[in-house]
């Protein structure tokens, strides 16, 4: 990966004469201030304004064994399937977390209105991604995913604890929410439209309809195939560089200056692949909330494969 420098970052309730050396910047993004290193990190985790969410998941429900053996110091562990989303009306379908929700997360792990949020996991940034996500959805603007996750903070040795972490009272107030967010109706209302490109995070297979758990398999209509599990490096855990993730969304004619539409199954890989949109410069990203597990299930709605 490229060599990474200081830069500044207005409007995030740190500017100042130590801001310089606080943002790291990766070769080729528009906005790197949406990433933070394992570096960045270590030299500002005594920061008042900085609070650490440990996103990692485990469909058993062990991740809260694995934050126990070894968390970065400081972080307060989310389950997103608990804290982050609701369930829809016929419990298929994930959606964002009500703003009292929102507000309820917000007082546990200490998050107020000028607070900077760092989000990890070690799936890739995945969860990381979906939590980035509900955040900036409610108006929260300086949240973080650090490149590389858990695993790349222990790469090289850094302090990990086993305490519990008791913050002090978050303040947020959930706003929204906003244009991120996108429901059924809002994407059908969008078909068709030259300036609106939809986006599949999902599979390949899933895609084309070859694989799937919904009631019906395909995609919808005019939508274009990202996969994001291309966008991580090779064996790893870090996001590729600039160039190779433009290079990816060039590959599926991505065209800059319409609205993108992101979607997958459950709104996880759809958050990663709008991170990465935001993280290139892309200034007008949604989420499709409910994604293809909704859409799938319904036989109402048109179809392609």
């Amino acid at each position: 990966m490229a060599a990474r420098t200081a830069a500044s970052f207005s409007g995030s309730g740190m500017e100042g004469t130590t801001t310089a050396r606080m943002i790291p910047t990766m070769s080729g993004l528009a906005r790197p201030e949406l990433l933070a290193t394992a570096e960045w990190l270590a030299e500002n985790l005594e920061r008042d304004e900085i609070r650490v969410l440990d996103m990692r998941w485990r469909p058993d429900g062990s991740a809260g064994e694995l934050h126990a053996l070894g968390h970065i110091p400081g972080a307060t562990l989310v389950d997103w399937r608990k804290e982050l989303v609701d369930e829809g009306e016929r419990g298929e379908t994930i959606l964002l977390a009500s703003p009292d929700r929102m507000n309820a997360l917000a007082v546990r792990t200490g998050i107020a209105d000028g607070t900077t949020v760092v989000v990890y996991d070690d799936s890739q940034g995945l969860f990381a991604a979906r939590a980035w996500w509900s955040l900036r959805a409610y108006g929260l603007i300086s949240v973080r995913i650090l490149d590389g996750g858990y695993p790349e903070w222990v790469h090289d040795g850094r302090d990990v604890s086993n305490a519990r972490v008791e913050p002090a009272s978050g303040g947020f107030t959930a706003r929204g929410p906003n244009r991120t967010r996108l429901t059924t109706a809002d994407v059908r209302g969008l078909l068709g439209s030259p300036d609106v490109t939809l986006l599949d995070a999902r599979a390949p297979a899933e895609y084309r309809g070859f694989e799937g758990n919904t009631r019906r398999l395909g995609h919808i209509p005019g939508a274009v195939n990202v996969p994001v599990g291309a966008m991580s490096e090779p064996g790893g855990q870090r996001l590729r560089d600039g160039a190779a993730l433009r290079d990816l969304l060039n590959a599926a004619n991505v065209t800059r200056g319409h609205r993108m539409v992101c979607y997958d199954g459950s709104g996880v890989a759809a958050a990663k692949l709008a991170f990465v949109l935001t993280l290139l410069g892309h200034e007008d990203v949604s989420v499709y909330d409910g994604g293809w597990a909704d859409w799938g299930n319904r036989l109402d709605l048109p179809v392609d494969r």
